[in-house]
């Protein structure tokens, strides 16, 4: 899951994305609004952590703009203001979310993970390929009835590959989604990550999952598809 934090404190900025960071997310950082919306419209995020006092372009501009883009991310509002009509409005202007500022850190996380439940009501909660399957609400993972335990990295590039079955994803695309936008080394690491997994999917069972398509990337692929 990729989220964008929108946030123009830089310490609470780096804060945020290293505790989503810590989950398993990948974690974006845009310090002004039109930054912001410059993110969504060249990448495709899971959420969108949104500070309301923003330079250049306020929150509610930016909720407005995406709205008026069709751009659906989920977005969980950030601001110091506490009264019902300031959260009203900012429901009203497109957020799924509000919370107010000072917050707990953990609460942050628990609605992070409540808007990505109710977004992945339109998506699969069991992920199924061949005889390995993804438990994507308990986080489990499974082959041949056997528990698989992955790293929080390695949970969040299987689901990838996991939710785009029998399609070549190139070293780029898979950064993309799984690393940070700002990620430096990306081939190099996406190639020792994907090793890391095949040895925990592959290794031990029959048939192969996991390929790499020289000079294209990698392909989660279903048994007997070619």
């Amino acid at each position: 899951m990729r989220v964008l934090i929108v946030e123009d404190e830089t310490t609470l900025a780096h804060t945020l994305a290293r505790s989503l960071q810590e989950e398993g997310y990948a974690a974006d950082i845009a310090y002004d609004g039109e930054e912001g919306v410059a993110f969504t419209e060249t990448v495709v995020y899971d959420l969108l952590i949104l500070d309301l006092m923003l330079p250049r372009l306020d929150g509610m501009e930016v909720i407005r703009r995406l709205r008026n883009q069709r751009i659906k991310v989920p977005v969980l509002m950030l601001t110091a203001r506490d009264t019902v009509a300031d959260k009203v409005k900012g429901l009203d202007a497109g957020a799924d979310d509000y919370l107010t500022k000072p917050f707990a850190l953990d609460e942050l996380l628990a609605r992070v993970r409540a808007l990505l439940r109710r977004e992945s009501q339109n998506k699969s909660i069991l992920l199924q390929v061949g005889d390995l399957i993804m438990d994507t609400v308990a986080h489990q993972v499974r082959r041949d009835d056997r528990e698989i335990n992955l790293t929080n990295k390695e949970y969040a590039l299987l689901e990838y590959l996991m939710r785009n079955p029998n399609r070549v994803l190139s070293r780029a695309q898979i950064a993309e989604h799984v690393w940070d936008y700002d990620f430096s080394g990306l081939s190099n690491i996406v190639d020792v990550y994907v090793r890391y997994l095949r040895r925990k999917l592959d290794d031990n069972f029959e048939p192969k999952l996991l390929y790499t398509i020289r000079g294209s990337g990698y392909c989660l692929r279903e048994p007997g598809e070619s």
